[in-house]
């Protein structure tokens, strides 16, 4: 199951663009395949995206399928955030300019 970025005190979830298997781009749910590929890489990959406080971002586990839902949830759009709040069920958010 894939492993995805949260943070702790605001329950967003982190997205960006992204590459899928067929070199294509798009905006979605940062994920690893394994929690130990995520603890290993996440702190990094925060910094290098200029995050101040990489440790306010938590690993949390979804279900393939959850996530797939969060992806089409954001229709490919920058302009929005996703929210992962208690009841287990993504939160779409625009962005304010």
């Amino acid at each position: 199951m894939p492993f995805v970025l949260h943070h702790a005190s605001s329950g967003q979830m982190y997205t960006c663009m992204l590459v899928n298997n067929y070199r294509l781009p798009y905006y979605g749910v940062k994920f690893w395949e394994s929690e130990a590929e995520a603890a290993e890489q996440a702190s990094a990959f925060l910094t290098a995206q200029g995050i101040g406080d990489p440790a306010s971002w938590q690993m949390l586990e979804l279900e393939e399928q959850q996530m797939k839902i969060c992806n089409v949830r954001l229709k490919n759009d920058p302009g929005l955030a996703l929210y992962w709040g208690a009841d287990a069920k993504p939160d779409i958010r625009k962005i304010p300019n």
